[in-house]
């Protein structure tokens, strides 16, 4: 009797997507805009998807106050209008890409929800453009 419960939030980040190990032409070959030394932006809409059985005394699978004070804490916080590269800790050597940046919150998500629940995180990072972890 599994439920899935969304929170849908939003953030604004710069960043620029760059392998130091390669040379500046093959990093433009691969990124090509994205790799812009003065970086570029976007505007996120987050996803978060919390699965379980609903509490029998709450209703609740999760209290939504709780899950979007977290999200709130542990990501926006921390991501929102700053330059994923040179302001975050966590891609100070990984590139953020939409694949790592899903990644990276799932994992900070992860070790404040109970693992009674499924977490799935679906991060866009244009109205075309959107990626999910883990995929199913």
């Amino acid at each position: 009797m599994n439920v899935a419960v969304f929170r849908k939030e939003h953030f604004n980040a710069a960043h620029r997507l760059h392998n130091p190990n390669w040379s500046d032409e093959k990093n433009q070959r691969v990124f090509g805009k994205c790799n812009n030394p003065n970086y570029h932006g976007h505007n996120y809409e987050l996803i978060v998807r919390v699965t379980g059985e609903p509490d029998p005394v709450t209703g609740y699978v999760i209290d939504m106050k709780v899950l979007s004070d977290l999200i709130k804490e542990h990501v926006l916080l921390k991501f929102d209008h700053k330059n994923l590269n040179l302001d975050t800790h966590e891609f100070k050597e990984l590139n953020p890409t939409a694949e790592n940046i899903s990644i990276v919150i799932w994992n900070i998500l992860r070790s404040k929800i109970d693992t009674k629940y499924a977490l799935k995180i679906t991060l866009y990072e244009t109205e075309r453009n959107f990626v999910e972890y883990p995929a199913d």
